[in-house]
């Protein structure tokens, strides 16, 4: 499922969360979130990025359409 599907049906907190740590490793919980409404970070989709032992990133693409809705300029 793509960003556009799962974002809506984030808790506002996770995607303050997602805003405010932009770029950063997803949280244990932020990705059991993004998870259950729909996401799959095991999928080829765009906004997923890179795995390693500091956690799941998301693509720098899904940064940059993140950023873009925090700073309401694509709504």
């Amino acid at each position: 499922m793509d960003i556009e599907q799962w974002w809506p049906k984030l808790k506002p907190s996770t995607r303050q969360w997602l805003i405010d740590n932009n770029g950063d490793a997803v949280s244990a919980e932020v990705l059991e979130e993004i998870t259950q409404a729909g996401g799959s970070p095991t999928s080829d989709a765009w906004w997923v990025g890179e795995s390693g032992p500091s956690g799941f990133y998301l693509s720098d693409s899904a940064i940059d359409w993140i950023e873009i809705r925090a700073n309401d300029e694509d709504e």
